[in-house]
């Protein structure tokens, strides 16, 4: 997957190539400072994905993202601090949406989560069934009747993630972020509100920050008196130690 990263701070573009250094199956093509040399380097490198800040010079993120013209049009990942733009972002079909400082885990499961949405894409574009094929992604299946799901907000309305769809949540300042198999949303929820919308359901909380489905777990790491879980997407989800005998039932673990 080629590359292009966007920020018009060189520590933040630092610290990207060196995480990068350490994804297989990327390549770095190229790097801008603002959204107008973002657009110019979009058009002239043809990335596969873009990982864009919002606030530049100029031209910012978002717009930068509304005005891609080329076909096949880049995947693209924001990070910023600021966590308010999200509901605009994931209107310009933001793959996901990473706050700053970017955690290692975090990128790597945004670039997978590119990747299959790339490849979804592809393969759709050659069946002609991309609708079809993206809601099964989000969906996970139809959901029940008394799965409600979550509205979250975006720029023109709102959007309803069913719980089935969710594989793992965190909490993210006064956010917490719902992520899917091909997308991540945003939603202005309590921990302790959210513990109750989902008792019963699939997900487990593993931490006070976290839920987790565990079916989705593919590695418990241990180190010292800590666990922590390695999800299917690459995210590394630390375990609370007041959750630890939960989380080792719901695993089967002894």
């Amino acid at each position: 997957m080629r590359v292009l990263l966007v920020d018009d701070e060189d520590l933040a573009l630092d610290r990207l190539r060196t995480f990068f250094n350490d994804i297989e199956g990327v390549e770095l093509v190229g790097q801008a400072k603002d959204g107008d040399e973002a657009l110019e380097a979009i058009g002239r490198l043809l990335p596969d994905l873009v990982l864009l800040d919002i606030q530049m010079p100029g031209r910012n993120g978002l717009r930068a993202a509304a005005d891609i013209a080329v076909e096949p049009r880049p995947e693209v990942i924001f990070v910023t601090a600021h966590e308010h733009y999200a509901p605009d972002a994931f209107e310009v079909d933001a793959a996901d949406y990473l706050l700053k400082p970017v955690r290692f885990d975090r990128l790597r499961q945004a670039v997978e989560r590119a990747k299959r949405r790339r490849a979804l894409r592809q393969q759709a574009e050659r069946t002609g069934k991309l609708e079809e094929e993206m809601a099964a992604l989000r969906g996970s299946g139809a959901a029940g009747p008394e799965d409600n799901g979550f509205w979250v907000p975006e720029r023109h309305g709102q959007r309803r993630v069913p719980i089935d769809a969710i594989e793992w949540i965190e909490a993210a300042r006064d956010y917490v972020l719902l992520h899917t198999d091909v997308r991540s949303h945003m939603l202005r929820i309590t921990m302790a509100a959210l513990e109750e919308k989902l008792t019963g359901t699939l997900l487990l909380r593993v931490h006070r920050s976290a839920f987790v489905r565990p079916d989705k777990v593919m590695e418990v790491k241990r180190a010292n008196r800590s666990m922590s879980l390695v999800l299917t997407d690459g995210a590394n989800v630390q375990v609370g130690p007041s959750y630890a005998d939960a989380v080792k039932a719901a695993l089967g673990l002894f």
